[in-house]
């Protein structure tokens, strides 16, 4: 016979293995991809307009979703904005032929990371990710030019500065050392003087952009667009 302590520590771990049982299921739940089936469906019934000479893509997250002004920001520049939902770097993976590869762009935009962090997800996990997302870029558009754009602060996950430093660190010194694969620098130029994120280019969320948090991004992101 077991002891009452004995039976209250087993109790304990299956507890604490259902605990851990429950948070995976809703974990992988919580990034099944085909949430975004209708958005992805929404982009195929617009793809029937759209020229694909030239073209750029730019793709990733809610950041990329809600550049309302994308195309009037770049109007000399052929643009297509495949951004969806609150989407992770593993999402894009997933859609990276309906959102990519079919268009065979001459240039690619990509932001994703910042979900990914704020679920929890480990920088190395999403370079990972990252790294297979390219190598499924070229086995159909080798030509693809391809940028990555730094995860961005933001007051409203600001208390995940660190680890957002960490992953635009490590994004930037691969794509150092990888051809034809661009970082770009969104990060330095939301803060102020002090080093803090700015507040004033927020919208309520505290998190999405207003006007002129985009007016930096299209500042920055400009001379990448172009070829010379």
């Amino acid at each position: 016979m077991i002891s009452a302590y004995q039976e209250g520590q087993i109790l304990k771990c299956f507890i604490i293995f259902l605990t851990l049982l429950l948070g995976v299921q809703v974990q992988n739940l919580a990034q099944d991809p085909h949430r975004y089936d209708e958005e992805i469906a929404a982009f195929a019934r617009a793809d029937q307009m759209i020229n694909r000479d030239d073209l750029v893509v730019f793709t990733g997250s809610s950041s990329v979703r809600f550049w309302k002004s994308l195309n009037s920001d770049f109007p000399e520049y052929n643009i297509i904005n495949r951004g969806f939902g609150g989407s992770q770097m593993s999402d894009l993976l997933y859609f990276v032929e309906p959102l990519i590869t079919q268009y065979m762009p001459k240039k690619v935009f990509i932001y994703e990371g910042d979900n990914d962090i704020s679920a929890g997800k480990k920088k190395d996990v999403i370079l990972t990710e990252a790294k297979e997302l390219v190598s499924r870029i070229w086995e159909v558009s080798p030509e693809s030019e391809i940028y990555f754009i730094a995860a961005k602060p933001s007051v409203a996950r600001w208390e995940f500065q660190h680890e957002y430093e960490q992953f635009n660190y490590a994004l930037s010194l691969w794509a150092l050392i990888t051809p034809h694969v661009t970082y770009i620098d969104v990060w330095t130029p939301m803060l102020d003087g002090k080093g803090m994120v700015r507040g004033d280019i927020f919208i309520g969320d505290k998190l999405h952009m207003n006007e002129k948090g985009y007016q930096i991004w299209a500042d920055v992101i400009r001379p990448y667009l172009s070829d010379k």
